[in-house]
């Protein structure tokens, strides 16, 4: 029940109460919502609510420590990028009248949703549930919740003190603009019962205030101290409320910010503590619209459930920094800005879980941070959310990119996106050609892995640049350029054969990981022993003092490719489907020797059979890592040669990671460390179920979508929704019974084509809406060609 205060005693200042009714809590809006519980061994680790401004990142325990390494300590707390906001928050709750308050930091329980989160604690008679959200579309802001409930037969009366923790700096990279961290004050605003807090060096603010009337004010003394970094200060708000027996309450916290003016954090202050309930439902109906696109039902519900919430995921990542421009970032807390290398796979995911728009945005961003900083088809690296560019770009990034605007073209059809940025491709085709040093017809430099001393010719560098050739042929002819196309595929066909021939090594049944001259080839086989001898393995020492005796005996001038670290990398001739089917036999058998209930790992010789346990106490190093991405690879090189069961296998092995210690997530490193959510992870997931086992591949720009369905054992009864490509919709549904097998397709736009492409069916019966099907046959393929809204397909078998 609310107390009426009409004179407050606060720092020798009078203050007028407030009368407002309590507040809708948001406990009532997430009552049936989809959500995961945490591990109660995992309470002590980091979670996250984001929007596509701000974010805050903190405890599963509901404590603020200082986290992440990037700017050590500083990457958690409350984010409104390029700068930060607040450090957390704490609130204190004691019973009026009577000792020992209780600082709410040891939460008994943690629960996520797609788009909030909610703490639970638990003392005495008392049960308070702390639910936060940030809302969407720019609000620079976000609402915390305290539900209390009194369980006791008695009225209790309740002191309740919200710390703010202000700390207000600059994102990384910021020196390189001359940007100085100042000290930040507090300022108390009477009439709005509020804190403003602002950097004395910049004009960066943040503003906090309660839905109830507020009894006092503290600064620079919080009831449940922390040590932190930086130059922040501590203010404090008190309220009071009491409580009937079983009554629960709920008491609102506004936390807004603005790296431009006081004004604006006011005026977004405002916006929250009105709207609350409003800007709450439309979250909800975002991340409803989120799980319906690409939409799958599946017979593995636990692949469901992970392929559903690696969407929500990815949602979190998206950084709209107006200045600079919008995209998704790459993880979080550490990388919260964008990359290349990361984006050219991720998109690839939100496009095949129909994400054209944020697509398009983070195209539009990587391409002008390029343009503005290399002006020669280059790609950037890294890039800081206050436009200062870290790394250039490697040699992987600029033939991933140019390979991602053809996949974009396919899925969307905007010639306009493809005009724009022809040029710039073929500007990137001019670049990675001029890092071939040697004139071998391979780009010397490094590509996706970071090993020191690793920077001769990668096989990764390699195979995206053969499919950088095969895009630039097939955008060449878009744009009525057919000798140039020619000329390019013709490249692409040459260093096709060339990858089979001079990057596969029989003796270790494996594409190799990088090729170089004899010397640089010793150099680095002696690097890698000193490494596996520091992490005690024993049989890769054995294997590379081997590979070095046979080396030995070879001409000193001899350049050739070698297996030293079994990278993930060696698999890329097969995720990309270039490698001939002999060898992508033997190279796929010799990868899942690779790999552990997790999944791949990064650097193959760091295995350890029995390294299955977590690592959440290992400083921070990618040494012996298991991750979601190289994972991912295999399950798409899988799927490409048809080994659908074995790609599942490692869809499976990704599940072992699945809310393993962030429920609804999945860390970088598999299963708990780096990263606690990363947006490759959807290229890791979606790709090998919408693109292969449903086998969706659209040509947009042909009005065309080719079907080749091709699921693993079990996957009798499955269908996909939603699927958006172009100004088109596609659904498809598979249900088997007996020897009867159905097929419905659906699509929005009838003048589309639909290529269904049924393999093994040659001597089916086959129907098309009630009519006996005239075969047409491709290979081993039965192709049924579809037009119209609605098909339904039965072959009898």
């Amino acid at each position: 029940m609310k107390q009426l205060l009409c004179f407050l005693l606060i720092s020798l200042a009078f203050v007028s109460c407030d009368t407002d009714t309590k507040p809708t809590s948001l406990l009532v809006s997430l009552d049936s919502v989809e959500h995961i519980s945490g591990k109660p061994e995992y309470l002590g680790s980091p979670f996250v609510t984001a929007g596509d401004r701000v974010y805050m990142i903190g405890h599963q325990d509901g404590s603020f420590p200082d986290l992440g390494w990037h700017v050590e300590g500083e990457m958690g707390g409350i984010w409104d990028h390029p700068i930060k906001l607040m450090d957390g928050f704490s609130m204190n709750i004691g019973e009026v009248g009577k000792e020992a308050p209780w600082c709410l930091d040891k939460a008994d329980e943690f629960i996520n949703y797609p788009f909030a989160n909610k703490h639970i604690f638990r003392k005495g008679d008392l049960l308070v549930q702390r639910t936060q959200f940030v809302p969407d579309g720019g609000m620079e802001g976000l609402i915390v919740e305290y539900a209390i409930t009194n369980q006791s037969e008695e009225e209790k009366s309740l002191e309740l003190a919200f710390t703010g923790m202000i700390d207000l700096r600059p994102v990384w990279l910021a020196e390189r603009k001359n940007i100085e961290d100042g000290r930040d004050t507090l300022f108390l605003q009477e009439l709005s019962e509020t804190y403003l807090g602002k950097d004395l060096n910049n004009d960066w603010y943040t503003i906090f205030g309660s839905s109830e009337p507020v009894v006092g004010y503290r600064i620079d003394e919080s009831p449940c101290p922390q040590e932190r970094k930086g130059l922040g200060t501590d203010g404090t708000i008190v309220s009071r409320v009491t409580l009937q027996p079983n009554e629960t309450y709920p008491v609102q916290y506004y936390i807004a910010g603005s790296y431009t003016s006081a004004d604006e954090a006011h005026a977004t202050y405002d916006q929250l503590k009105g709207t609350a309930s409003v800007t709450l439902k439309n979250k909800m109906n975002r991340y409803e619209q989120i799980a319906q696109a690409s939409s799958i039902s599946i017979p593995d519900k636990d692949i469901e459930t992970m392929y559903r919430w690696v969407k929500y995921n990815t949602a979190w990542l998206i950084r709209d920094v107006p200045e600079i421009g919008r995209g998704v970032s790459a993880g979080l807390p550490d990388y919260p800005w964008w990359f290349g290398a990361d984006n050219c796979y991720t998109l690839q995911g939100m496009l095949a879980t129909s994400s054209p728009a944020e697509v398009n945005s983070t195209i539009n961003l990587i391409e002008k941070l390029s343009m503005e900083l290399n002006g020669n088809g280059r790609i950037i690296h890294e890039t800081s959310t206050n436009g200062e560019t870290y790394n250039p770009g490697n040699l992987n990034e600029t033939p991933q990119f140019i390979s991602l605007l053809w996949t974009f073209y396919q899925w969307t059809g905007h010639k306009e996106t493809l005009e724009k940025y022809y040029p710039e491709v073929k500007k990137g085709i001019k670049w990675i050609e001029e890092q071939d040093k040697d004139g071998n017809g391979y780009p010397d430099g490094p590509g996706m892995m970071e090993i020191h001393g690793l920077h001769s010719e990668m096989v990764d560098v390699v195979v995206y640049t053969q499919q950088a050739y095969e895009a630039a042929a097939q955008m060449a002819m878009e744009m009525d350029e057919p000798d140039l196309g020619a000329e390019y595929q013709k490249k692409a066909d040459a260093l096709k054969k060339k990858i089979n021939g001079e990057w596969w090594v029989e003796s270790a049944q494996s594409f190799a990981d990088f090729r170089s001259t004899k010397a640089q080839a010793l150099e680095l086989i002696d690097a890698a022993i000193v490494r596996a001898d520091t992490i005690n393995k024993p049989w890769s020492i054995k294997e590379l003092e081997q590979t070095k005796k046979e080396l030995i005996g070879k001409a000193a001038n001899t350049t050739s490719g070698y297996v030293v670290y079994h990278n993930w990398v060696v698999n890329t001739p097969t995720e990309m489907g270039i490698a001939d089917s002999l060898k992508a036999e033997k190279a796929l058998a010799t990868a899942r020797k690779y790999s552990n209930r997790f999944g791949m790992y990064v650097t193959g010789m760091d295995r350890d059979e029995a390294n299955d346990a977590s690592s959440k106490w290992k400083s921070f190093s990618y040494v012996g890592a298991v991750m979601t991405l190289p994972t991912g690879v295999q399950a798409i090189s899988e799927a490409r040669y048809g080994h659908l069961n074995e790609a599942l296998g490692y869809l499976k092995k990704l599940h072992n990671s699945f809310s393993y210690a962030l429920p609804g997530s999945m860390y970088e490193v598999s299963p708990d460390y780096g990263m606690i959510v990363q947006a490759w992870n959807i290229y890791a997931v979606a790709v090998p179920i919408v693109s292969y086992f449903f086998g969706i591949q659209p040509e947009t720009h042909k009005k065309q979508v080719t079907i080749a369905p091709d699921m693993p054992e079990g996957w009798d009864n499955v269908s996909i929704s939603d699927v958006l490509m172009g100004d088109n919709v596609i659904g498809f549904t598979k249900n088997t019974k007996d020897s009867l097998i159905t097929y419905q397709i659906t699509q929005r736009n009838p003048g589309w084509t639909v290529l269904l492409k049924l393999k093994g069916e040659k001597t089916s019966t086959i129907q098309v809406n009630g009519k006996v099907f005239s075969s047409m046959a491709e290979n081993e393929n039965i192709i049924v060609r579809l037009t119209g809204v609605d098909n339904l397909i039965s072959i009898q078998r």
